[in-house]
């Protein structure tokens, strides 16, 4: 693989009117496909509610799990299929095609009776779903971003494409705030039984403008000079993956890129929202909002890497992002936590859980995916603690022993008849753990609320910290992987290592951190699966990752 490098580059020219055309249009349309690809999570709990029947929360939080990780998990197989389009017939009608998979099957979801009306087809239809909007994601992003770069000169290309990485920042605050809307703007109950539909009906209509806006686009100079040339490559996957040249690229861009970019992203805003909600008991309002408002803070940032990787480099900034995320999470998690529920940090440092149970009776708890099935005693009590948000510490009891627990020296009796832990977890709120509700939780369901309570002001602040860890990394990560390859298996080379590490890496961050705390009875542990991969890409991006700042796309074929 040959790389031709242009030198330090010209003073920038203003954007031109096309150039601006490009990004507007490419920018929209990935907002519109991040928007829909985050109502699943945003929405999680009215999704679990329609669609599994019963009253187990657990289970409901499993599929929960289980639906937000396996549209992440196609994402790779999605970056595969469209990447080879998108390397044989061209950017623009590849981007066209995902968009239109990803607008269908969130209407689809917005339509789809519940289980009550259609039994488990509900469930299976709606997973159907999610894995269409990865693939179409895993086609989208690679498209979206070499069209971008492709068009934008030597030397703002960081700045050009960090437009493009705005989007799923706001996707994100747009499905939040449409959410917001409607809950501020109907019962509860209203929004229970059908107004939660409503942002995924929207998206057609949002998929009509985006289509339209981007019909308007040609395609890519890079890709119509290749084509003339009769350069484009006859097997994509094969050069790019087959060939050790570009395949060892791909392996430094992932490792020592995208794995850690993708931890420190979603550790920044999904497990923060998840973090807020499900294991402080924020309700889901408030913590919306909190979310939202850091998110429309920190978004200029995106801008502001994006063009500083253009003056100092990408690798630096890169690296930089992932090593102070690593050493800062635990004290920004911790001040978090006794900011939005100092009740339960009091309980986790006051209230002493034990489960003793025989050591081989309890099995490891990591369900990345969420469909295993826990029976014995020890793993139903230590998973029902951790969902929760109860520390307890887990004691070797004697070979045949019965699973026993006791709060704070007290021994807990557990009816046979409690197959869930209940018992304990009313024995550990008794001696001072919070339920879900609890006055000492924050509570500031509208924006003027937010906006006049320290606390949530706090919080705001707090939120927006990790926030800017995730502008550091995402910045500059579309030009450095645009960069990393040749014209000719650009869309395939940059999206396989893009969406394992955020398909994989971070879609799998919040169930696979719940795994950890669940396994450790520590509320914080989780946080240990960022900070270890975040390391890891710190070590190997400086070690191997190229700084490609100055390379020159029009001659790199």
């Amino acid at each position: 693989m040959s790389v031709t490098t242009g030198g330090a580059p010209a003073k920038a020219a203003p954007m031109t009117k096309e150039e601006r055309k490009v990004i507007i249009a490419s920018s929209a349309g990935t907002v519109f496909e991040w928007y829909d690809f985050y109502l699943a999570g945003s929405l999680a709990a009215n999704i679990a509610m329609t669609f599994v029947p019963g009253s187990n929360d657990t289970a409901k939080f499993i599929f929960v799990l289980f639906g937000f990780a396996a549209g992440f998990a196609v994402r790779p197989f999605g970056a595969l299929f469209f990447g080879r389009l998108g390397d044989l017939i061209g950017r623009k009608y590849t981007f066209l095609v995902t968009m239109t998979l990803m607008g269908i099957a969130t209407f689809v979801v917005g339509l789809l009776p519940g289980y009550d009306t259609i039994g488990y087809a509900a469930p299976v239809i709606f997973i159907i779903c999610r894995l269409a909007q990865g693939l179409a994601l895993g086609g989208e992003y690679g498209g979206a971003a070499t069209y971008v770069a492709e068009h934008a000169p030597h030397g703002r290309r960081g700045f050009y494409t960090s437009w493009i990485q705005t989007t799923a920042t706001v996707g994100l605050f747009l499905s939040l705030l449409v959410i917001l809307t409607l809950r501020l703007s109907m019962s509860p109950e209203d929004f229970n039984a059908w107004g939660w539909r409503v942002p995924f009906l929207l998206s057609i209509i949002l998929l009509g403008f985006s289509i339209w806006i981007r019909l308007q686009l040609s395609e890519s100079p890079a890709f119509q000079k290749m084509k003339a040339e009769g350069t484009r490559s006859k097997a994509p996957l094969t050069e790019a993956f087959g060939r050790w040249s570009n395949a060892k690229i791909a392996l430094i861009a992932l490792f020592g890129g995208t794995a850690g970019q993708a931890v420190v992203w979603y550790t920044g805003q999904f497990y923060a929202l998840f973090f807020l909600t499900q294991t402080l008991k924020v309700d889901g309002t408030t913590a919306n909002l909190l979310i939202a408002a850091s998110l429309l803070i920190g978004t200029p940032f995106f801008i502001l890497f994006g063009w500083m990787s253009d003056k100092i480099g990408r690798k630096p900034i890169l690296i930089a992002g992932c090593l102070i995320a690593a050493v800062t999470y635990f004290p920004l998690f911790e001040n978090i936590a006794r900011v939005a529920n100092p009740k339960l940090i009091e309980a986790t440092e006051n209230v002493k859980i034990q489960i003793a149970a025989d050591p081989a009776q309890c099995g490891t708890l990591f369900d990345p995916v969420g469909v295993r099935v826990f029976t014995r005693p020890c793993d139903v009590y230590r998973r029902t603690l951790a969902t929760n948000s109860m520390h307890y510490e887990l004691v070797p009891g004697p070979t045949g022993s019965a699973t026993a627990a006791t709060v704070n020296g007290t021994a807990v009796t557990i009816p046979d008849t409690d197959k869930v832990g209940a018992a304990i977890v009313a024995a550990a709120q008794g001696a001072g753990y919070p339920k879900a509700g609890d006055a000492s939780i924050v509570k500031q369901p509208t924006i003027a609320g937010v906006l006049s309570d320290q606390r949530t002001l706090t919080l705001i602040g707090l939120l927006f910290v990790l926030v800017l860890y995730v502008t550091m990394v995402y910045g500059p990560i579309a030009a450095l992987l645009v960069e990393l390859f040749p014209t000719r298996i650009r869309y395939t080379g940059m999206s396989l290592p893009y969406h394992i590490g955020n398909g994989w890496f971070g879609g799998f961050l919040p169930p696979t951190a719940f795994a950890i705390v669940a396994a450790t009875g520590n509320i914080f542990s989780g946080l240990w699966y960022p900070i270890i991969v975040a390391l890891m890409t710190v070590v190997i991006g400086v070690i191997f990752l190229p700084e490609t700042k100055n390379r020159n796309l029009d001659d790199w074929h």
